[in-house]
């Protein structure tokens, strides 16, 4: 990892942990990310330098499809006051994303959830460009595991050439260990975020992590692919990489916090100049 790109996510770690933001130029870029279990606000400055930015679990999204419009709107109008009240400043528009496969007629619902509330939406981008955005790949695949599914992007001289979406991902994760334990799905989402818990967590799930290998494997065969790079927030689970590089036999590199790459290619996407 270049060492540009591993300052950029220790800087968005910072502001997203909630610490005050360096306020190193004005608010001018604003990305959304309606994942299905983590909904995510990032600003950026005019140089296109993590400000701050909030997260909230919630599923109000289903497979890059809005399920909640109501939950959505309330949710993110939540984490807009907050960092407006952070900054000190109106946020007034911002892009956003939808995974590969999506209909543009049900993209639209995410653009109507962020007018909804009060944010013009700028423009929609596939989750896996706006992850390049911040990678910079050249050539190589683009593995973003989300909340429902797990979408493949294969990019050859810097361009996204191949796209695919199937279902697995961390909700999967969180069904395995309620059913195996017993538990709530609500506990067992809690259990699986515990650093203490992971590593005796981690037999049970490694079947679902090589389930995601099989899907990756598949989709990837007859292009020249030699590395994957792991995005979304179900990947930061410890051994994630490994069980994918195994399964797979190709290199795998987990760049940073997995959770926060999409939404700052997203929020780097949004061009309004103010």
């Amino acid at each position: 990892m270049n060492p540009h790109l591993q300052t950029l996510l220790k800087q968005t770690d910072a502001v997203m942990s909630g610490r005050p933001p360096r306020l190193r130029g004005r608010p001018a870029h604003v990305g959304v990310d309606l994942g299905t279990a983590y909904t995510v606000l990032m600003v950026l400055d005019d140089a296109q330098q993590p400000l701050a930015g909030a997260y909230q679990f919630a599923q109000v999204v289903r497979d890059g499809l809005v399920v909640d419009f109501h939950g959505a709107i309330s949710l993110l109008k939540r984490l807009k006051q907050q960092v407006e009240q952070r900054l000190g400043v109106e946020l007034t528009h911002a892009a956003s994303a939808y995974p590969p496969g999506v209909p543009r007629s049900e993209v639209r619902a995410t653009a109507n959830v962020l007018i909804a509330a009060g944010l013009e939406c700028t423009d929609l981008i596939d989750e896996p460009t706006a992850a390049n955005n911040v990678l910079q790949i050249r050539d190589g695949a683009i593995v973003d595991v989300g909340g429902g599914t797990t979408g493949i992007a294969v990019v050859k001289d810097g361009r996204v050439i191949y796209t695919a979406d199937e279902p697995t991902g961390g909700t999967h994760f969180t069904l395995v260990l309620a059913g195996g334990l017993r538990l709530t799905f609500e506990q067992a989402e809690e259990l699986k975020k515990d650093p203490r818990e992971q590593a005796r967590l981690f037999p049970v799930l490694r079947p679902v992590m090589e389930k995601v290998g099989s899907i990756v494997r598949r989709h990837v065969a007859g292009h020249p692919v030699d590395t994957l790079y792991l995005v979304g927030g179900t990947c930061a689970f410890p051994g994630m990489a490994q069980v994918i590089e195994e399964y797979t036999g190709i290199k795998t590199l987990l760049p940073g916090n997995p959770l926060f790459i999409t939404p700052l290619g997203i929020a780097m996407h949004d061009r309004v100049s103010r």
